[in-house]
């Protein structure tokens, strides 16, 4: 896979790192010249290739030839940059597919296909899902949207959850749900139709927003949500 990744600050350099070390072929778009510099004479990360360029002006980026990847990360310190360089990828290149970060979190409502972006990441709300993630049992957690309104949610059964030595097909799940992982002691399980929960399961859980309460229910002594 050939990813472009724009923005070679911190957030750019650990992702390229992690994507060459699954043998992915990755082009580094950075426009500050002596950033781009100390990245090269430091090899930071080995196997990556390092371009000087403006990810916002076509005549620079097409240096990078996104039109060959198969995804492009927009990971600049800038939403409007981001936002810019997502709508070129798309619009004027093609990209399949196109990931954007958003530094502040007021803007997320913009990062959508009318922009190119086709996932975005907030790193504040992200952070907010994990902390909940790490205090909260017996409630049902949102970790991750997915297009189409479908999103990853996560619940830690608690002693009272309804589910609790019952098997996944005894649960009626919603049509529009389905239990992804388990993970026991430190265990990945892969659910089947007769996997039976226990307390402390960690639940993963694909929903819609028709099916959330319903699930919500079935998992936790919560009542539905408002």
């Amino acid at each position: 896979m050939r990813v472009v990744i724009v923005g070679g600050g911190n957030v750019g350099t650990y992702i390229a790192a992690e994507l060459i070390g699954f043998r992915h072929e990755v082009v580094i778009v950075e426009q500050d010249p002596d950033r781009v510099a100390q990245a090269i004479a430091n090899r930071e990360p080995v196997g990556a290739t390092w371009l000087q360029a403006d990810g916002c002006e076509v005549s620079e980026y097409v240096l990078a030839d996104p039109q060959t990847a198969d995804v492009v990360v927009a990971v600049t310190g800038d939403d409007e940059d981001n936002l810019v360089i997502s709508l070129l990828s798309k619009q004027e290149f093609g990209v399949p597919q196109v990931i954007a970060r958003v530094n502040n979190p007021e803007n997320e409502w913009l990062f959508n296909e009318s922009w190119g972006v086709d996932r975005s990441v907030s790193t504040p709300h992200l952070l907010t899902a994990l902390v909940e993630e790490a205090v909260s049992i017996g409630e049902l957690i949102r970790l991750l949207p997915f297009k189409g309104g479908a999103k990853l949610a996560e619940v830690t059964l608690d002693h009272d959850s309804p589910a609790i030595g019952r098997e996944i097909m005894e649960l009626s799940l919603p049509r529009e749900s389905s239990v992804v992982a388990v993970v026991r002691q430190d265990q990945l399980i892969v659910p089947r139709g007769d996997t039976v929960f226990y307390e402390k399961d960690e639940v993963m859980v694909l929903v819609t927003e028709d099916s959330e309460d319903h699930v919500r229910t079935i998992f936790t002594s919560q009542a539905p949500a408002d």
